[in-house]
């Protein structure tokens, strides 16, 4: 396995960490959709939250968070559609980025609710 695809993998499982110490339900990890990826579907009470995760060494080209850019968003957006079509229910969705940054073994976790609208 690719370096890179360690490190996210590292990223995921911390962010899900996070998560499930905030009551939040891990329904499914790197759930795909054609080429599309989410990589935490996860329920807050009752709202669907779909969730990107990003982890960075360092903040030296802005913050892991800045990289969710408008083509990533709707690649999201339409897998989370996907996902929602094969639900029973309609929730309410929300869409959140965990931003993790990593300096000498330390791990700072940034969760940012509600980070962009369909």
């Amino acid at each position: 396995m690719a370096i890179h695809n360690e490190i996210g993998e590292k990223g995921e499982l911390l962010a899900a960490d996070y998560l499930r110490k905030k009551n939040y339900k891990i329904v499914a990890t790197n759930w795909r959709y054609q080429h599309k990826e989410i990589d935490i579907i996860a329920y807050d009470g009752n709202i669907l939250v779909i969730v990107e995760v990003k982890l960075r060494s360092s903040n030296y080209f802005g913050d892991p968070s800045e990289s969710v850019t408008k083509k990533k968003q709707r690649l999201l957006v339409k897998a989370a559609d996907a996902y929602v079509d094969s639900l029973d229910e309609e929730p309410e969705v929300r869409f959140d980025v965990i931003s993790i940054t990593t300096s000498d073994g330390e791990f700072d976790i940034e969760h940012i609710d509600d980070a962009f609208i369909a």
